[in-house]
């Protein structure tokens, strides 16, 4: 039996017929291939599969698919375009804010999120606001540092 589910991904509508425990994170990487979006844990604690849902970071992995009928959500390959970063984006590569990469989607995306919150308001409260999103490389200061000239660089405008 399969369910019926609407979603904006990336700015695009799209139908979804899924088995009812299908979570968000299974729903992008297995059945639309967005595999920016990666498969951590599997249980929440790791943050690799954070997602924009209707502008809030979320674990994917722990979101049944169904519960987000009608949802907007943004994957990493949604935040930027060909030839046009996402100033987070440009920021992780000038601070060299990643090694191996694979947590570096739900970073951004996390960051994002809290970028959008306006919650953080120094390099502590970003640390502690990203406290969701492991990195297995140690590569936290140059994390904090990217997140924090976009930050600063939106509060100056």
């Amino acid at each position: 039996m399969t369910v019926g589910v609407d979603l904006t991904i990336n700015g695009q509508k799209t139908h979804l017929d899924i088995v009812p425990w299908t979570t968000l994170l299974d729903a992008l990487r297995e059945t639309l291939h967005l595999t920016g979006t990666k498969k951590g844990c599997d249980h929440g604690q790791c943050g690799a599969c954070t997602v924009l849902v209707d502008g809030v970071r979320i674990n994917s992995c722990l979101a049944l698919c169904v519960t987000k009928d009608g949802a907007e959500v943004t994957t990493i390959e949604g935040l930027g375009e060909v030839g046009h970063l996402h100033p987070l984006q440009a920021a992780f590569i000038e601070h060299d804010a990643f090694q191996c990469g694979y947590c570096t989607p739900g970073q951004i995306c996390s960051a994002a999120g809290l970028l959008k919150e306006g919650k953080a308001k120094t390099a502590d409260e970003i640390r502690e606001l990203m406290s969701g999103n492991l990195c297995r490389c140690g590569a936290y200061p140059n994390i904090v540092a990217a997140i924090q000239q976009v930050m600063d660089a939106e509060a100056a405008r």
